[in-house]
């Protein structure tokens, strides 16, 4: 059975942030943003509460973009469309060039933090996709 979410943030060394209403219909389950600056590379600590995820997206960008996640607490999942979905540990980093689909998103049993930091780029924009099914999200061990 997975902690308590202020049993998590005392794991963690960002804070878990507000719940990340903005975009609550591009998640499954419940997940919560802060944002730590919008200067220069804009970042931001994302946390999912065990289960939640995001839809499939595509970060665009006429040249540069993608984004760069960079786990900070918990045991999550990332995936890109095609290949087999990659463990997030606290440490691991993944880079996501620009026009990639992908998801990424807690472990079942797990709450996962994230570093999100926007690559700059060019004519930069998000598409949002369908969401992870819950028979793709049920393989994940």
């Amino acid at each position: 059975m997975a902690i308590s979410k202020d049993d998590f943030q005392q794991e963690i060394m960002f804070p878990i942030g507000a719940p990340n209403d903005a975009y609550a219909q591009y998640f499954i389950g419940q997940s919560y943003l802060t944002p730590f600056t919008t200067e220069q590379v804009p970042t931001f600590n994302v946390t999912f509460e065990p289960g939640c995820r995001n839809n499939w997206h595509i970060h665009h960008a006429k040249s540069g973009g993608g984004q760069m996640l960079i786990c900070v607490g918990g045991r999550g999942w990332y995936q890109e469309e095609g290949k087999d979905a990659v463990e997030l540990l606290p440490g691991t980093v993944v880079n996501i060039p620009a026009e990639v689909k992908h998801w990424h998103g807690a472990a079942a049993d797990s709450w996962m933090a994230h570093l999100a930091i926007e690559v700059p780029g060019e004519e930069t924009s998000n598409e949002w996709c369908e969401p992870v099914t819950d028979e793709e999200y049920g393989k994940l061990q």
